[in-house]
Parts: C-alpha cells; sequence; structure tokens
C-alpha cells in the first residue's frame, strides 16, 4: 500500500504565520523557563552536579551531559545534551557538537549492553513545533526499541507502561556505561 499525498499550497500562509507574534507584539510563553526567568530544568540539572540517581545524570564530560528521559517513551530512554544553554545545532562550538555526540554513542553502547533492545530510535525535536518539549536546550534522544514494544495501552489510552522506575533504569546503565573509569563528578 502506498502513501497517499493531500496538497494543500493554499495553507502554506496559514501554517507559516501561526507562530507569529499577535498584533499587539506578544508571544506565547517559553515551555522551557519558569515564568519567573529561572533556568531551564536542563540548566538545573547541570548546576546540580555528576552523575546521580536523584538528578538521572549518566554520565558528565567536559561540555555535556547525558541524563535521562524524565518521562521516557521506553525504560532507559536517555538524553545527551551541551552543558551551555543553546537551542540550535548550529550555535554548537566543535567542542560541543563533538562531545554531546560522544555521550550519545557511549549512551546507545550502555542502552545496547543494559537492554539487549533489537533496535534503537535516535532523534532531536528541532523547535516547539518539531515536538520539542524544551526547545531552547539542544537535547538528543536515544529510545531502545523491540518488535512488538508498543501496545493496546498506547494506542487506544494514550498511556505508556514502563516495566521499572527511574531509579531501577538509571542504576542498570551506570552498571555498564563504556567509560566508568573517565566519568566525573562536577
Amino acid at each position: 500500500m502506498s502513501l497517499e499525498h493531500l496538497w494543500a499550497g493554499w495553507r502554506s500562509a496559514y501554517v507559516s504565520g501561526a507562530s507569529a507574534p499577535a498584533a499587539d507584539g506578544a508571544t506565547a510563553p517559553p515551555t522551557d523557563e519558569a515564568d519567573d526567568g529561572a533556568p531551564c530544568v536542563f540548566c538545573r540539572i547541570v548546576a546540580a552536579g555528576g552523575p546521580s540517581i536523584d538528578t538521572g545524570v549518566l554520565w558528565v564530560g567536559e561540555t555535556s551531559i547525558v541524563v535521562l528521559n524524565a518521562y521516557p517513551y521506553a525504560s532507559g530512554h536517555l538524553m545527551a545534551l551541551p552543558r551551555r544553554h543553546v537551542g540550535s545545532l548550529a550555535d554548537l562550538a566543535e567542542d560541543e557538537a563533538l562531545e554531546v555526540w560522544h555521550g550519545l554513542r557511549l549512551g546507545v553502547a550502555a542502552l545496547e549492553a543494559a537492554y539487549h533492545p533489537e533496535g534503537i530510535n535516535l532523534g532531536a525535536n528541532l523547535g516547539q513545533a518539531a515536538g520539542a518539549g524544551i526547545p531552547r536546550h539542544l537535547h538528543l534522544h536515544a529510545v531502545p526499541r523491540w518488535m512488538g514494544d508498543t501496545n493496546f495501552m498506547t494506542a487506544v489510552a494514550d498511556t505508556r507502561v514502563l516495566p521499572e522506575t527511574l531509579a531501577s533504569s538509571w542504576e542498570r546503565l551506570v552498571a555498564v556505561w563504556p567509560d566508568n573509569e573517565s566519568r566525573r563528578s562536577v
């Protein structure tokens, strides 16, 4: 069965104006900062220090960290992100870009060792329109997957069933982290 396409070029003007400021100049509040201008959740996690079961931080590098997703799609769902508050790939310094990718590679190796998934989804939601819950602090996802890992709860009830706690996921991943000897607390 092939995918059908319905072209509606006339909607382009509507879609491109959907996030434009209102006539009075007001825009929607950012989703990644508190109303009082407090740092985003990722900046608060970075500031909290090194690897910790309490923050979900699995690894800390010079310019990036790897942390468990607090709202995982599957057990072990993790994210690699720069320590610096930056929202786009283009804004990353070369050393940050390399280390974020290095952290993601270490995370994938840990996922493979701890969970033996049949596949892994890697992804980035760049911008709120792309689904980023925290669009102003770049982060890359790694989600372990298994054949048939979706079930009626997700399809019918819009609910995910996870077989372990975040603390259990953290313990499993830290136990097999590829470069345990080079992990450091900040």
